[in-house]
């Protein structure tokens, strides 16, 4: 059974018991194991995820036909039945308290060598979830097996996944603006409408070649409002929706890039402005916006469930990530911004993000340069090739 992001697991074929070794020792531990659960990935891979209240220190063994995750700080929870997916290499899962550590004990079908860092991610609460632990692995024996990993859990950065993936997930990518609708001009003349789709295009080509279905809302220069852009990405069942566009501010000083995701509550006064002024789009044609806005309403009724909000935060996370991974400049302020957007009100996680700013000279000139686009596109593969569209 495999564990997607659209599906809720049902716990089938398997069963596991959880055992608490007494006796236990009295502490006072500041974490707590809220789940476990198991699922196959693509490429065969077996997914565990422990779930924690708090950001877990933890450290991973590997004895025979054994994979043991040590958390520090943390009491077991003995009234736990973990979440079994059938054809994982996981056989049971047991709980093993010893003073202030809590050992979780994953008997396996086949031994297994020592995870690699690219499969070994810590995700922060969102929704409903808390911290989640999350080790991919495979069958495999060798030197490695009885090795020992430590990992601190302050490492957040992974290394990107950059294999083909297992199915060809799909990526509808809107270039923002097009037609009578310019987006902002900078001050050397450059159109917001003509650099986005310079990127999206070059981005489609690049994401193709690496195993994706990509998709464009346009691919020339065209008008579309902004129900009809979201639409695309619910028509093609995409698995994740970007929408490109490029910033503007009243400061020429202000530069660099900046990630949002959909909220009906905006994160600060400027992204609540940026939204207003991405919105403001489709009244160049008011014809049929009543309809736009009905249309947003019952796609925002899908989107508030929190597993697809969860995922947009997660991928836009990553995609800053990439970003200053390449050095690309920032924009001051968090990583990841939250406002109403309209271009992404759909049940598809999706992102908006804002290149750079054409009111800025020198950035003018970046956005317009052929290299510049090729690095843009380049971390947005990457971010794209990292984000984990099942969990």
């Amino acid at each position: 059974m495999q564990i997607t992001r659209r599906t809720v697991l049902k716990v089938t074929g398997l069963t596991a018991t959880i055992v608490a070794l007494l006796p236990r020792v009295a502490f006072a531990a500041r974490n707590s194991l809220r789940t476990v659960r198991t699922g196959i990935q693509p490429g065969n891979k077996t997914r565990l995820v422990i779930e924690t209240s708090e950001r877990p220190s933890y450290s991973l063994s590997y004895p025979a036909n054994q994979l043991v995750v040590t958390l520090s700080n943390t009491s077991a929870n003995t009234a736990l039945a973990p979440s079994m997916a059938a054809g994982t290499l996981v056989r049971a899962i047991t709980q093993a308290q010893t003073g202030d550590k809590l050992q979780i004990i994953a008997d396996l079908s086949s031994p297994i060598n020592e995870i690699p860092r690219d499969g070994i991610m810590l995700l922060n609460p969102n929704g409903d979830n808390g911290y989640r632990l999350v080790l991919d692995f495979v069958a495999g024996s060798g030197k490695s097996t009885a090795k020992s990993a430590t990992v601190a859990s302050t490492a957040t950065t992974q290394t990107p996944k950059k294999t083909t993936p297992s199915r060809k997930y799909t990526i509808v990518i809107d270039a923002g603006h097009g037609g009578k609708d310019p987006g902002c001009i900078g001050k050397g003349g450059t159109q917001e409408k003509t650099v986005v789709l310079s990127v999206a295009k070059k981005l489609k080509t690049k994401l193709d070649a690496v195993g994706f279905q990509t998709y464009l809302t346009r691919s020339n220069d065209t008008y579309l409002k902004l129900a009809q852009r979201a639409s695309i990405g619910e028509k093609k069942h995409a698995d994740l929706f970007l929408s490109l566009h490029a910033n503007a501010n009243p400061s020429r000083a202000m530069q660099g890039f900046s990630i949002y995701t959909l909220s009906e509550k905006a994160s600060d006064e400027e992204a609540q402005k940026l939204a207003d002024a991405e919105n403001a789009a489709d009244k160049i044609d008011v014809s049929g916006f009543e309809q736009f806005d009905k249309d947003i309403r019952i796609a925002l009724s899908a989107l508030q469930q929190h597993a697809v909000a969860a995922m947009s935060v997660e991928y836009a996370n990553g995609c800053a990530s990439q970003f200053k991974r390449a050095k690309i400049t920032q924009q001051p302020g968090p990583d990841v911004r939250h406002a109403p957007f309209a271009v992404l009100r759909s049940t598809v996680p999706g992102a908006l993000i804002e290149l750079g700013h054409l009111s800025n000279a020198a950035e003018e000139k970046l956005l317009k340069s052929s290299a510049h686009q090729d690095k843009l596109v380049a971390a947005i593969v990457k971010s794209v090739q990292s984000y984990n569209f099942d969990v």
